[in-house]
């Protein structure tokens, strides 16, 4: 249990890292700082910290984990727009224009909280931040997973995931507006970090064995298998495919990355999820995931008091 409730309100600036469906974890993050009684004052997020970080800015954040929680496994399949292209085997649409039926698009300028996020423009490879404009638009920039996602095109210019050049974007949070405490949160972090659950059935009719996955539903999940697997398998090796080894390249290239930002920059507190812990589109997962960067912000939270007494 915490016990942030009976000290005096603090300020927080938040840095939201990338990391596909892990995530969701960043709503629990919010949800215990708010219930500890922290007001969180500016917030910079990469990929999937935009996504959640710039929805909770908005003030959506209660309607999208209603929506985000109410998905299983064959809502998920449903929402994914499949595509040939080579750019990436999601286009993106179907999913953006669900969220869009959810909240409301705004000027990132006119929101309540200061929120910034990053992608990287390509052919160029520059850093693009969003710190105006659409943040539909923003987001939908900086959340496209390379080979996952096809890039963002947006007056003219394509667009993809921040997290390749800036996991953990702690250099983005505004000069003013600056929180008391800076709170980082590593959804890339070491297996050590862990948090070991008992797998659970999405439905009632699942644990039942009433509803059968459909065919075309295990088809594409043996296709893109490595995004939905995130347990660790003890088996052979049987070397990698050029799409494996591109998003494996990846991970490393952003697991180095996360490690040089945290020693640049001085956080008071550092919440990590283990980048095994869920696969890069496992959101069928969310409730879990929640309740894991809740968990994770109470304890880190009471081991900052302690150390402050």
């Amino acid at each position: 249990m915490y016990h942030f409730y009976t000290m005096s309100k603090k300020t927080v600036s938040l840095v939201l890292s990338s990391g596909g469906a892990r995530g969701m974890a960043h709503i629990g993050v919010i949800e215990a700082l708010e219930e500890a009684g922290f007001e969180i004052v500016s917030i910079a997020g990469s990929s999937a910290g935009a996504l959640v970080g710039g929805i909770y800015a908005a003030g959506q954040l209660p309607a999208f984990k209603d929506w985000i929680c109410n998905l299983d496994r064959i809502d998920v399949f449903s929402l994914m727009d499949f595509t040939l292209s080579s750019k990436g085997f999601i286009k993106g649409d179907k999913v953006f224009n669900e969220i869009k039926k959810i909240i409301k698009d705004c000027d990132i300028e006119s929101l309540a909280i200061p929120f910034t996020c990053t992608a990287v423009e390509i052919p160029q490879g520059k850093e693009k931040i969003f710190d105006k404009g659409s943040l539909f638009e923003a987001i939908r920039a900086s959340v496209s997973i390379p080979t996952v996602l096809t890039p963002a095109r947006l007056h003219g210019k394509e667009y993809i995931d921040g997290g390749i050049i800036n996991p953990i974007p702690l250099n983005l949070l505004p000069k003013t507006n600056r929180g008391e405490l800076m709170i980082a949160v590593d959804l890339n972090g070491p297996k050590e970090t862990l948090v070991k659950l008992q797998p659970k059935k999405n439905s009632p009719e699942e644990r039942e064995g009433i509803i059968k996955i459909p065919k075309w539903v295990s088809e594409y999940h043996t296709k893109v298998s490595k995004y939905f697997n995130s347990e660790l398998k003890e088996e052979k090796y049987k070397g990698m495919s050029s799409l494996e080894l591109l998003n494996f390249s990846f991970d490393l290239l952003q697991d180095k990355l996360s490690s040089v930002v945290l020693d640049k920059y001085r956080v008071d507190v550092l919440i990590e999820i283990s980048r095994i812990q869920a696969g890069t589109l496992e959101f069928h997962r969310a409730s879990e995931l929640i309740e894991i960067g809740k968990s994770k912000t109470i304890k880190a939270l009471n081991n900052l008091e302690n150390g402050s007494k």
